[in-house]
């Protein structure tokens, strides 16, 4: 599976919220699914396969593998408290920051039949549907860094890709 590689600007496109879940919008979440499992991704937006679709796949577990797919997600509720945390993405491999984030989130999302559903993340699980949440929203995670950090971590992707 190839995916889009920062800093193609596909990866800063928000995708609308879909009035419902549709056949387009589920063979997107199953494609993404697949990209996930194939690549071991902790989670995975569909801008990552160069999709503007509200969708993302998050893991509930750290080992990987325990898959949910979240069609138009909306982050409805956070914790104050927050938590430092390692992120990267298969758009930048390699390159692993320290990122802050809530310890705790609640979203709102859609089923694959198109039900609403609602769901609260903690620490590992709430870290990965927030970036991915983001990363639906154009918001790639390096944005959360200042730009010096920022330009010294694509200095080192770049060395590490050649």
């Amino acid at each position: 599976m190839s995916f889009v590689a920062y800093p193609d600007p596909r990866l800063s496109i928000a995708a609308g919220p879909r009035a419902g879940v549709d056949d387009a919008l589920r063979t997107v979440g199953d494609k993404l699914l697949a990209a996930a499992r194939d690549a071991k991704a902790y989670g995975l937006a569909a801008a990552h396969l160069g999709e503007a679709a509200p969708v993302v796949v998050v893991s509930d577990d750290p080992a990987g593998g325990d898959y949910r797919l979240l069609f138009n997600p909306m982050v409805t509720a956070v914790a104050a408290e927050t938590e430092a945390g390692e992120e990267g993405s298969v758009s930048l491999p390699g390159v692993r920051v320290s990122i802050e984030r809530p310890v705790w989130a609640e979203v709102s999302y859609m089923d694959a039949t198109g039900e609403p559903r609602t769901a609260r993340f903690e620490h590992f699980a709430a870290r990965v549907a927030l970036h991915e949440i983001e990363q639906m929203n154009g918001v790639f995670f390096l944005g959360k860094l200042s730009r010096l950090k920022r330009d010294m971590v694509l200095k080192k992707a770049r060395k590490l890709s050649g």
